[in-house]
């Protein structure tokens, strides 16, 4: 149930150390509920850092973060939010329903009706097109069919964000666009906010919002369009090259 209003995560002044190192660098941005927020940017400027910050994982943070209005970390939010990392978190030599059996029983121990897990669990991988490896052993499948795996045991508790960090890396251009076609079904029939994190910028254009990164810190907060529209860039691509050059001199003027 959805008890936050305006911002699905909100971040004032975010700062995330590691070791003498800042990492994210005063953050302020805004993800708004039921749509996909793209979080991209070169590999190694921050985004899972980022990520592990929203779903509460990440030591050394300050400034503040609010997730489902409330703040980052807070124990009520285990059951509101799906997390896939980039490694798939699955056990190898079970099945891909034994993995998603153990999973939802781990999520909700409590549940009485085995029928109704075998629904979710079901439900789960039928979403993410596996229904024809539901008794495949997860350590014989595909780089890409484990990620979609572990994907599936994060939509096992019907959440209201789902945090992907680089789903797609590694999977064919079909895969690729099933998984972004399934992304915009969960936000648009089950309201679902979507942060996903990608260095591959033609997935830009499948966002509704963008937030763009480097070294730490956010280039820009807004839609593809406006992004277009802001630099005079046919893609986001040129869009966010031109932001980086846009910053560069303005750097290189102030010394």
């Amino acid at each position: 149930m959805m008890n936050y209003s305006g911002a699905a995560v909100r971040a004032h002044g975010l700062t995330v150390l590691r070791g003498d190192r800042t990492v994210l660098r005063g953050l302020d941005f805004a993800v708004p509920p039921g749509r996909i927020t793209g979080l991209l940017g070169p590999s190694g400027c921050g985004k899972s850092t980022l990520m592990r910050t929203v779903v509460g994982t990440q030591a050394k943070v300050t400034g503040s973060l609010d997730v489902l209005g409330r703040p980052a970390g807070d124990a009520a939010l285990r059951a509101r939010i799906g997390y896939v990392t980039q490694a798939p978190s699955v056990y190898d030599d079970l099945t891909v329903h034994q993995n998603l059996d153990y999973f939802a029983a781990v999520l909700d121990p409590g549940r009485s009706r085995r029928d109704a897990r075998r629904e979710t669990v079901s439900r789960a991988i039928e979403d993410v097109g596996l229904a024809s490896h539901t008794d495949s052993l997860a350590g014989r499948l595909s780089g890409g069919q484990r990620s979609r795996v572990s994907l599936a045991v994060a939509l096992l508790g019907t959440p209201e964000l789902l945090v992907l960090d680089e789903p797609t890396v590694g999977l064919d251009p079909v895969l690729r666009r099933d998984l972004w076609d399934l992304f915009h079904r969960l936000a648009a029939d089950r309201a679902v906010t979507i942060l996903v994190s990608s260095h591959v910028m033609d997935e830009a254009e499948r966002c509704h919002r963008l937030l763009l990164m480097r070294e730490g810190a956010i280039l820009a907060d807004d839609t593809p369009d406006a992004l277009r529209a802001r630099t005079g860039a046919d893609t986001v691509e040129a869009a966010f090259l031109h932001l980086i050059d846009q910053a560069d001199a303005l750097q290189e003027s102030a010394r």
